[in-house]
């Protein structure tokens, strides 16, 4: 689990459109895309690239506005939820649903 402190800079060009994930993340399975402009393959995503996503996978995927409106519908472990509630408020200060 990857949590960069620079995943909230806006100079950082976030993935969009189609998009499929990297090994590291999607290390099952066979090889797919996700449409990122779906909420429900979305959210998909960024559960996988948060739990799974090295520092590099979480500022390419993780938009931490989308992460905002999207947390209250993501499934994540325990321990995943919990690091990004105390991220999320080194971040922006937001105390969120843990």
């Amino acid at each position: 689990m990857a949590l960069p402190d620079d995943v909230d800079d806006p100079g950082v060009v976030k993935e969009r459109g189609k998009v499929a994930l990297p090994r590291n993340v999607l290390w099952s399975g066979p090889e797919r895309t996700w449409d990122m402009s779906d909420r429900r393959q979305r959210a998909q995503v960024y559960e996988m690239v948060l739990t799974e996503g090295t520092v590099d996978d979480v500022r390419r995927f993780i938009d931490v506005d989308e992460l905002i409106e999207l947390w209250p519908d993501l499934w994540l472990a325990p321990h995943v939820r919990a690091a990004w509630c105390e991220h999320l408020y080194h971040l922006r200060g937001l105390r969120l649903a843990c």
